[in-house]
C-alpha cells in the first residue's frame, strides 16, 4: 500500500503528473492555490486530450481560512440557434453524441479561470498570466509523451471520432492511434495560449481569439456563435452544504450533481457503525446513493428551470425519512424508471485538488463530457470541444429538456470539507454517474472510519449504473473486494457484476487533507497516470 505523502509548504494532486508538477512550480515561486490550479488546468488540458480540454466546461470550490467556501460555475451554456427544431429539421430524434450538432455549449472553463484570478489577485496573487501558462505552451509546441490512457481510448473511440472535423489530423498519427510514449504536438493550441498570455483571458470570448474560435466553429459546422462565445460569463456561486456529524462538506449547486453527493454522505451518515462491516459500508453507501440518484435524475437541469430549491432536499427531516426507509440488508430494485432519462455517462473529466501553506485550498473539476468530447477539433487553435449539450433531450418536459441559452445538467462536482477537528479536505474524481460514488467511498473510508488517506483511494470501488459508455445498470465492483462481500451483495438482491483490479470505469480520485498543525496529506489514484507534489 502506497504511503500518504505529507508536506507543509504547498501540495497539489493531479491525476497526470506533469500538471502536478506545473502547479508545484507554482507553489515554490510563491504562487497562490489559484494560481497553482490555473498553471496545472493549463498543463493538464494539453497532456491529457481525451479527459479535458479548454473547449470543455470547469467548476471551482475554493476556501480561504476564516471566510465560506467560494463557488465558481464555469459551465456553458447552449447557443442561441439550439432549438429542438435544429436537430428535428435534421432528421435527428435526440441530440448527437459526435460531431458538429453535438459541440452545441460554450465552452466555459476559461472563463472560470479568469473569476479565479480575480480572486486570487485579492489575496495578492501576482504572478503573470504568461508564466502561469507556459508549460501549457511548452507542451504544446515542444509535445508531451502519449500516456496509455490516450492511446487505449484512441484505440477503442477511432471508429466514430476519425471522420470528425480536424480529428485525425490533431490525434491520430499516419491514421492510427498513438503508441503509449509517442511524442504528441499540438502547435496550434501552443499558439492560442501565447495570444491568451498576451491579451487575456476574456479574449477568448470578445477578442481576437473569440473571432477565430467562431470562424472555425462555424467551419465545422457547430451551431455555436460569436454572439454566444460573447455572452457567456463564468458566475460566482454560493456552494450547497450540509452537516455531518464529522463536520461541514460542500459542494456545488444545480446543473451539477454536487447535491446529490451531499445527499449520499448526509444519508450514509445516518447508518454508519464505526464497526461497519465491507458489506455495510458498500451496501449502505448504494442504497443511499439510489434515494439521491431519484432525486438528482427528477430535479436537476438548467438552474433557471429548478422546480424546487435543492437545499430543500438537505432538510434535516428529509435525510432521516430517507435514512429510515434504506434496508440494512436488502437492495432497493434497480434502476427505476424516471421521465427523460439521462444517457449513460463517460468518464473524460479530470479533478485536482491543491492546499497552498496559507491554508487556502481549491478543489477543481475541468471536462468535455465523453473522452475526446464531440470529436470535433478546431483548426486554427486546435481546441478539442466538448459535447457536454448532447446529454440533454428533446422532451420539453424533462428537467435536462434542449432549449437555447440553457445549461446542460452536470455530472461534474468538485467537493470540499471542513472537518470538526480542524482539517480542511478537497477531493473528487472523474467518472460521470461514479463521481458522488467514488467521493463517498473515499471521504466515508478516510473521514468516518480511519482509514488513511491514500489507502481510502487506493482500495478497491463500486459502481452503480452507467459509464464509459455501457448501457449495463449493474452494481459493478472491483474484483479485490472480498470474494464473502460480494457474496453478501448479491444475496441481499444487488444485481452484482465483478470488474477486474484496478478499472479506469471506478474514476481518477484524489484527495487532499490539512491539518491545524500546518501538515498536508496528499493521495493520487492509481488508476491514472497521476501524482501528488508538495514542498
Amino acid at each position: 500500500m502506497l504511503e500518504t505523502p505529507r508536506a507543509m509548504r504547498g501540495m497539489i494532486t493531479a491525476p497526470h503528473h506533469a500538471a502536478a508538477e506545473s502547479g508545484l512550480a507554482v507553489l515554490r515561486e510563491g504562487g497562490t492555490a489559484i494560481e497553482a490550479m490555473i498553471a496545472a488546468a493549463a498543463a493538464i488540458a494539453v497532456v491529457y486530450p481525451h479527459m479535458n480540454a479548454i473547449g470543455g466546461d470547469g467548476f471551482w470550490l475554493i476556501a480561504e481560512p476564516g471566510r465560506p467556501p467560494i463557488g465558481i460555475d464555469a459551465s456553458g451554456r447552449t447557443g442561441a440557434a439550439v432549438t429542438p427544431e435544429l436537430y428535428r429539421r435534421a432528421g435527428l430524434s435526440a441530440v448527437p453524441s459526435r460531431g458538429p450538432l453535438a459541440a452545441n455549449t460554450v465552452a466555459g472553463t476559461i472563463g472560470g479561470w479568469q473569476r479565479a484570478l480575480e480572486i486570487s489577485q485579492g489575496w495578492g496573487g501576482s504572478l503573470p498570466l504568461s508564466r502561469l501558462l507556459a508549460d501549457a505552451v511548452w507542451y504544446a509546441h515542444q509535445g508531451m509523451p502519449a500516456t496509455r490512457s490516450q492511446a487505449f481510448y484512441t484505440t477503442s473511440k477511432q471508429a466514430e471520432l476519425a471522420d470528425q472535423p480536424g480529428f485525425a489530423e490533431r490525434f491520430l498519427v499516419a491514421g492510427a492511434a498513438p503508441a503509449p510514449g509517442q511524442i504528441m504536438r499540438n502547435p496550434p493550441l501552443a499558439a492560442l495560449f501565447e495570444r491568451l498570455a498576451a491579451a487575456g483571458l476574456d479574449d477568448f470570448y470578445r477578442g481576437e481569439a473569440a473571432r477565430s474560435v467562431a470562424a472555425d466553429l462555424g467551419r465545422v459546422g457547430s451551431p455555436v456563435t460569436a454572439t454566444d462565445l460573447a455572452a457567456h460569463r463564468a458566475e460566482l456561486v454560493e456552494p450547497l452544504s450540509t452537516q455531518l456529524s464529522s463536520g461541514l462538506v460542500y459542494n456545488l449547486p444545480p446543473p451539477t450533481q454536487g447535491l446529490a453527493s451531499l445527499m449520499i454522505l448526509a444519508l450514509y451518515d445516518r447508518l454508519k457503525d464505526t464497526r461497519a462491516s465491507d458489506f455495510d459500508h458498500i451496501h449502505g453507501l448504494v442504497e443511499a446513493t439510489k434515494r439521491a440518484f431519484l432525486i438528482r435524475d427528477a430535479e436537476i437541469g438548467d438552474p433557471g428551470r429548478l422546480r424546487h430549491d435543492p437545499r430543500a432536499f438537505l432538510a434535516p427531516a428529509l435525510l432521516d425519512r430517507l435514512a429510515r426507509e434504506i434496508d440494512p440488508a436488502a437492495a432497493l430494485p434497480w434502476p427505476i424508471p424516471v421521465i427523460g432519462e439521462r444517457p449513460a455517462d463517460a468518464g473524460d473529466t479530470i479533478w485536482m485538488g491543491v492546499i497552498d501553506g496559507a491554508g487556502r485550498a481549491v478543489s477543481f473539476i475541468q471536462s468535455i463530457y465523453w473522452e475526446f468530447g464531440s470529436g470535433v477539433v478546431l483548426p486554427e487553435t486546435g481546441i478539442v470541444w466538448q459535447n457536454r449539450g448532447s446529454s440533454m433531450v428533446l422532451d420539453p418536459t424533462a428537467p435536462n429538456a434542449l432549449g437555447p441559452g440553457r445549461k446542460p445538467f452536470h455530472t461534474l462536482n468538485p467537493a470540499l470539507a471542513r472537518l470538526d477537528d480542524g482539517r480542511v479536505t478537497v477531493y473528487g474524481t472523474m467518472g460521470g454517474e461514479g463521481q458522488p460514488q467514488t467521493q463517498a467511498a473515499v471521504f466515508s473510508r478516510h473521514v468516518m472510519h480511519g482509514m488513511p488517506l491514500q489507502a481510502a483511494v487506493t482500495a478497491p470501488r463500486w459502481l452503480l449504473g452507467r459509464t464509459w459508455g455501457a448501457a449495463s445498470t449493474t452494481l459493478k465492483l472491483e474484483d479485490r473486494i472480498d470474494s464473502g462481500t460480494i457474496a453478501a451483495l448479491r444475496l441481499a438482491g444487488h444485481d452484482v457484476e465483478v470488474l477486474p483490479g484496478f478499472v479506469d470505469a471506478m474514476g481518477h480520485a484524489g484527495a487532499l487533507s490539512r491539518h491545524v498543525s500546518g501538515v498536508i496529506e496528499g493521495a493520487t489514484d492509481p488508476r491514472s497516470d497521476g501524482a501528488v507534489a508538495g514542498f
